[in-house]
């Protein structure tokens, strides 16, 4: 049994590091790396199905929040954030991120799963196969459309147990923006997803705390995020100057391959639980 805990705590530290440098490069969270790492480990300590995929988001997004924090400032030393962005999507963001929480304390686990690999397939698909005819328009849209965005990433961000770097990122490219400057939104805006979602979970997950395992905050488990966190916040700098120095094509084939790989490992899992 000792032996097998330190093999998961040295996985999970690994995924730490991973989570930094993909916070830092592609301006996420690195929750798709998380939540699959968290949900094994979870499996393996006998936490109930009905309260894992809740847990592995919520301390997922607790700790991403110091990883996005370090990314946004590496990106911002840069100048290649979109500040009006940011004041435009973080209230809406927030708003999103509230609801997907309350639907967090109902949801059975496969509706997160769902969602992710939805999303993610949605996204990769963009990147992968898009050019540059895929936009949606040469300038950003008025303020309906923009609180619609905002909205939207936050409410996937909270089902998905991820910072919404993702999504900003497709959206703000589809409207003309550069790779570069929607990896470096992308971080900024990860910083009040993360902390509103961590602690949206905490409160959802107090009315289960009797299903939770040892040392859990409601959904959030303090174990994950000493063992994560620390890490992924130290390295996400260096992902950062990874994404300034890679080319725009290349860093969107990466980050397309990045998240259909992630899609294809919630399907597998989907499958399974749907055979047996």
């Amino acid at each position: 049994m000792t032996g097998e805990l330190l093999w998961l705590a040295a996985g999970v530290m690994f995924a730490g590091v991973v989570t930094g440098i993909l916070a830092g490069l592609f301006g996420i969270g690195g929750g798709a790396i998380i939540v699959p790492v968290l949900f094994e480990m979870f499996r393996f300590l006998g936490v109930p199905e009905a309260v894992r995929m809740q847990l592995c988001i919520g301390t997922s997004l607790a700790v991403i929040v110091p990883t996005a924090l370090r990314s946004y400032r590496a990106h911002k030393v840069r100048g290649a954030a979109l500040p009006d962005v940011m004041r435009r999507w973080t209230l809406p963001s927030v708003a999103g991120v509230a609801i997907g929480s309350a639907v967090a304390a109902l949801a059975p686990p496969d509706t997160f799963k769902i969602a992710f690999v939805l999303i993610a397939c949605l996204i990769a698909a963009k990147l992968l196969f898009g050019n540059e005819g895929w936009v949606l328009g040469k300038e950003l849209p008025g303020p309906r459309a923009m609180t619609g965005y905002g909205f939207a990433i936050g409410l996937c961000s909270s089902l998905m147990g991820v910072s919404g770097g993702s999504l900003v990122t497709m959206i703000l490219t589809l409207y003309g923006k550069s790779i570069h400057r929607a990896v470096a939104t992308a971080a900024g805006l990860g910083v009040p997803i993360t902390l509103a979602g961590a602690i949206g979970y905490v409160v959802a997950g107090l009315p289960h705390q009797d299903l939770l395992p040892p040392f859990s905050l409601g959904f959030v488990s303090m174990i994950g995020v000493v063992l994560i966190a620390p890490l992924s916040s130290w390295v996400a700098p260096l992902g950062a100057r990874l994404a300034h120095s890679l080319p725009k094509r290349k860093l969107e084939i990466g980050f397309g391959l990045f998240l259909l790989f992630v899609a294809l490992r919630f399907l597998a899992d989907l499958i399974v639980s749907a055979i047996w």
